[in-house]
């Protein structure tokens, strides 16, 4: 009778270990199996790889403009009055701006604040919407109620709304500010979609066998649960890289956002829309290149959702 006894618990952890080992794998070897499949997708898709092309371009563009320009923008007399609005030419292909500047110069090193507000922000929101997402679906109770009425007062204040609220109030005008406060008002669509994604995936097997085994709730959430819900947040994060550039460009066009003497496409895009008529091309050069890089991220975003979410395939 003691025998017997002793050999259940023996017995039944081995089973419990072996069961959570046995679901673990095939849940990992699920993930492993929709990246492969995705990304092997992704490569198969014309849109993917003009998208990445262009957003490489981009990206050189914003790491190394002088590459690109042999001219600064920030030097001295790199703005000559006498050249005001004179149109495209050989030596400068844009055309020169109200102040005499190269607009191409400008263009080039404009690339740099608009991707690093778009990666800051996207970074930033992914974070702190991750983080909290994952602790309110893991936690529940009142701390998922608490989080979940924070997160629909932030919800109810858009993008550009509430960027033009509190930028008028704070004027930096630096990137960083700008990032700062458009993470602020973003957080809110990741943290959902990963509260859900985690809500569903918390009751799986393996998720409940590594409890019953006295595994903490952070490292399920890290070993067991985020691998499976990264998906869904990869797909939305690359999607609003391209809409938070476009927010940083808004916000500059309306004169609150990248002040002077940094560049934006949006503030040039302000300074050159009263001459429009008369000078096109002062507006159609930034504004071509905001369109291009706005349009590279939302084509990368709709190529990797259909890629890697697993309701789209």
């Amino acid at each position: 009778m003691s025998e017997k006894t002793m050999e259940k618990p023996v017995t039944t952890d081995a089973a419990t270990l072996a069961k959570e080992a046995d679901a673990e794998e095939k849940a990992a070897a699920r993930q492993a199996s929709l990246l492969r499949d995705g990304w092997a997708d992704l490569r198969k898709r014309p849109m993917f790889l003009v998208s990445a092309f262009v957003i490489l371009c981009l990206l050189a563009l914003a790491v190394a403009p002088g590459l690109f320009t042999a001219r600064s923008p920030f030097s001295d007399g790199f703005c000559q009055l006498q050249n005001s609005m004179d149109g495209p030419s050989s030596g400068h292909l844009f055309g020169f701006d109200v102040q005499g500047c190269d607009i191409y110069t400008r263009t080039v090193y404009g690339t740099r604040n608009s991707i690093v507000v778009g990666v800051v922000t996207t970074v930033a929101t992914t974070l702190l919407g991750g983080l909290l997402g994952m602790l309110a679906g893991l936690v529940g109770g009142w701390i998922d109620a608490v989080l979940s009425r924070i997160t629909e007062v932030f919800s109810a204040l858009p993008l550009i709304i509430g960027g033009l609220l509190i930028m008028s109030i704070w004027r930096t005008g630096d990137v960083w500010s700008v990032s700062f406060i458009m993470a602020i008002l973003g957080w809110p669509q990741v943290y959902r979609i990963m509260r859900g994604e985690v809500i569903s995936n918390k009751y799986n097997d393996y998720v409940l066998a590594a409890r019953a085994l006295g595994a903490g709730s952070w490292r399920i959430a890290f070993r067991h649960i985020l691998p499976n819900t990264l998906a869904p947040v990869i797909v939305i994060t690359t999607m609003n890289l391209g809409v938070y550039i476009s927010a940083e460009a808004a916000l500059s066009y309306l004169g609150i956002g990248i002040q002077s003497p940094n560049i934006s496409w949006g503030l040039m895009i302000s300074d050159a829309q009263d001459r429009f008529l008369t000078s096109p091309h002062a507006l159609l050069f930034p504004a071509g290149a905001l369109s291009i890089t706005v349009l590279a991220f939302i084509m990368l975003g709709d190529v990797v959702r259909d890629a890697f979410d697993p309701k789209m395939r």
